[in-house]
């Protein structure tokens, strides 16, 4: 087995993305549509458990209905859970969503903080949805490891950890910074499609020379 650089891992999973024309995950597709905090944020809660193409649409149909915060807390909740219905726990994030709204108006005038603290104080604010938050909102730089980023390091062997938390933090004393924001769109699109959870497809992987497959038990 080859060793494997970050450089190297970023550059072929670049050229491998786009030679299948795998697109970004959702939030960063509406992030491309302008930097707009409210609308990264409250995607990438939508986002949670649930499949890309459902969040755009979901997405999609609250920000039609919502453009800004403070049409968001005109909606009751029952609205907002029919706008965003069928993201995973629907209900639940409606009632997240109202809250955090209430928060940002009486606490922050309508805007989204653009600290750590602040975000991960907000109600169903975890660290992935700080960081990428902090990373599409306003180019600050933190990583965002959710379960495929987690699952492809430890696969490859470039890690050894037991949780997305755990390994959050070792990327932090080991991976260059220039990589810490594109580091969940590259690893979410390559895990979901290439590097899957169970049966990967190491045939057509451009890392299967370097990948010490841990964990795997079964590939196509």
């Amino acid at each position: 087995m080859e060793s494997l650089s970050f450089d190297l891992l970023f550059a072929l999973v670049d050229k491998k993305l786009a030679e299948e024309g795998i697109p970004l995950p959702s939030v960063s597709q509406i992030a491309l549509t302008g930097r707009d905090a409210y609308k990264i944020l409250f995607s990438t809660i939508l986002s949670l458990r649930t499949k890309d193409a459902v969040t755009i649409e979901a997405s999609m149909r609250l920000f039609e209905k919502a453009d800004d915060i403070k049409a968001f807390s005109s909606l009751d909740e029952e609205t907002v859970s029919s706008l965003i219905y069928p993201v995973a726990f629907y209900k639940r994030k409606a009632s997240s969503l109202k809250k955090i709204a209430d928060i940002l108006i009486k606490d922050y005038d309508g805007e989204v903080p653009s600290t750590m603290e602040a975000l991960l104080a907000l109600p169903s604010v975890g660290l992935k949805t700080a960081s990428l938050t902090l990373n599409l909102a306003y180019g600050i730089n933190a990583i965002c490891v959710d379960c495929h980023v987690h699952q492809v390091l430890n696969r490859l062997g470039l890690v050894d950890t037991k949780s997305a938390e755990e390994t959050e933090k070792v990327l932090r004393k080991i991976l260059d910074e220039k990589y810490w924001i594109p580091l969940n769109e590259r690893l979410v699109m390559f895990g979901q499609r290439i590097c899957t959870p169970i049966s990967p497809f190491c045939s057509a992987c451009p890392l299967e020379g370097y990948c010490a497959k841990k964990g795997v038990r079964k590939s196509r």
